[in-house]
């Protein structure tokens, strides 16, 4: 009896012993523990600004790329309407015929009751032997288009005293300046007058040669060649 329980009792211890836990198992369970462990609320909302700090650098990327794409779109569009004003430009002005070809054109000349001259002086006086400024426009008040010469020797800037003729622009002839004009166009030319006489004269010479007026009161007005009652406004000044 005594030798059974003795083999009971050995049977036992080595079942025991058998079924223990393999060694380093604790410590595998620990460590897969520690690998699933949760992040404090400090490290998330650190990861949390990263992450709007990576998103917000991505949109505001994205809008630079959009910017630029939009801004070299508009500088093409941009140059591409300079080129065709330039060609447009060119083709108008390459429309309006030579003097000797306006009768072949088809265009009429312009009307002188649809035309009106203007004139102002840059200042009320002038020394003898300065130059004086005038600014010379006319304006077109037609309905339709028409051709009209603008040269110095059409539209006329006559200088007076008194009675007497002093001045005028077309004593020399100027090649002409065909403008093509439509209603409400307006031609303004700048006429430098160097406080000379000329009107006697038969035929065009050197200004240098011309004679300087005399100090007084003198009268400026433009008038057209064709059509001498179409005149503007007198402008009065003195040459002192």
């Amino acid at each position: 009896m005594t030798g059974v329980t003795h083999t009971l009792k050995t049977v036992m211890a080595q079942q025991f012993r058998g079924s223990r836990p393999v060694k380093g198992g604790k410590n595998s369970k620990s460590r897969s523990k520690r690998g699933k462990r949760k992040l404090s609320k400090r490290q998330r909302a650190i990861y949390r600004r990263r992450r709007i700090v990576v998103g917000v650098a991505l949109v505001v990327s994205l809008a630079l790329v959009v910017f630029c794409v939009y801004s070299l779109s508009r500088g093409f569009a941009a140059i591409g309407t300079v080129i065709r004003h330039d060609e447009v430009y060119a083709i108008s002005r390459d429309s309006v015929p030579e003097p000797n070809s306006v009768k072949k054109s088809g265009i009429t000349d312009c009307s002188a009751k649809d035309l009106t001259l203007q004139l102002t002086a840059a200042s009320q006086s002038v020394g003898v032997g300065g130059t004086m400024q005038f600014t010379a426009g006319m304006v077109y008040e037609g309905s339709g288009s028409c051709l009209v010469d603008g040269s110095d020797s059409n539209r006329v800037l006559t200088i007076t005293s008194g009675n007497e003729t002093i001045y005028r622009s077309d004593v020399c002839e100027v090649d002409a300046r065909m403008l093509l004009m439509a209603k409400g166009d307006k031609d303004s030319q700048k006429i430098d007058w160097n406080t000379n006489a000329n009107a006697t004269l038969t035929e065009c010479t050197d200004e240098d040669t011309w004679a300087k007026v005399n100090p007084g009161t003198y009268v400026a007005q433009l008038s057209l060649k064709d059509n001498p009652k179409v005149k503007s406004e007198q402008v009065v000044f003195t040459v002192q």
